[in-house]
């Protein structure tokens, strides 16, 4: 649903942070670090949480006008680094969020932001950054029915699908929203990352602001645009990937049922899942897609021994 930022709304002077995770990419981080710099309206407090095998510390000295603060997480792991970074928000931040190393910000991003928080409705809780360059939907293997891939862009689906939506023209209220987001202060301080998400952490986004839409609005900034040149799933790891696909999927799905979750239709899309993957696999021969339905079925078997297990794991 195309939405303005509300109608009861707040005139509040916004102090931004950014918590920063990353892991062995610091060609990446100095990239993205370096459109940071080069903002129009600089955050005022920038937080990098490294998990990296060679830590990426250069980074406070070789963009100082950031003033960065830096903090080493082993094991990494992206759930728990982001909640490490938020622990470390100064006392007059009133709005911090999220930015993947791997993102780079056009000029005017932080300040349409900024001046978007600075006016929304006291019943928005966190407002993402517009992705200009596309988005992977971890669900387009599967038709895009309402009742299997959601009603709407930025929906759950009863199935636990979920439906992204790509470059927005006008502001986008949705069900969710992934790791790029600003969060009211209060927001942070009464929702942690669920650490029952390890490694890359797939779909902990979903879970973290699925929850967070259950009392507060959550919004795509149109103006605040940024590209994200994510990495694709690595060859030797889309059997863990599809086995993600499903046992994080269904995990969420039982923590939601109260909302409307349902473990029947969960269950009828893990099983179309398995039946998309495995069959492109084989007319495209394709090893990876072939890999991820294989990945799939260790799913569906690990759910079908009781409960959802917990699996650690990088993709890229």
């Amino acid at each position: 649903m195309i939405v303005d930022a509300g109608q009861k709304s707040e005139v509040v002077e916004v102090v931004l942070a950014f918590v920063i995770p990353t892991k062995d990419r610091d060609k990446d981080l100095r990239r993205m670090l370096s459109s940071l710099r080069a903002q129009t309206r600089l955050p005022d407090q920038v937080i990098v949480v490294d998990g990296s095998g060679v830590e990426v510390s250069w980074c406070v000295a070789e963009f100082p006008v950031l003033k960065i603060d830096y903090v080493r997480l082993l094991p990494p792991s992206l759930s728990a680094q982001r909640n490490a970074g938020m622990a470390m928000l100064r006392a007059e931040i009133t709005h911090a969020g999220y930015l993947d190393d791997d993102v780079v910000l056009e000029l005017d991003a932080v300040y349409e932001m900024a001046s978007f928080w600075g006016g929304a409705a006291l019943d928005v809780g966190g407002a993402a950054f517009n992705v200009v360059n596309g988005a992977s939907s971890s669900s387009s293997a599967l038709p895009r029915t309402s009742t299997v891939a959601g009603a709407g862009l930025g929906s759950i689906a009863p199935s636990g699908i979920v439906r992204e939506w790509g470059e927005v023209q006008a502001n986008l209220e949705t069900d969710w929203l992934y790791g790029g987001t600003i969060w009211r202060r209060e927001v942070i301080e009464s929702y942690y990352y669920d650490t029952w998400f390890q490694g890359t952490g797939f779909m902990e986004d979903v879970d973290y602001s699925y929850g967070v839409r259950e009392h507060y609005r959550l919004l795509v900034v149109a103006a605040a645009r940024l590209a994200h040149f994510t990495h694709p799933v690595r060859p030797d790891r889309q059997f863990l990937f599809g086995k993600w696909q499903v046992v994080n999927r269904m995990y969420i799905v039982r923590k939601y049922r109260h909302r409307g979750l349902s473990l029947r239709k969960a269950w009828g899309a893990s099983l179309m899942l398995l039946a998309a993957n495995t069959s492109r696999g084989i007319f495209l021969r394709h090893l990876g897609l072939w890999n991820r339905g294989l990945g799939n079925m260790a799913g569906i078997v690990s759910e079908l021994r009781g409960g959802s297990e917990q699996i650690g794991g990088f993709l890229k």
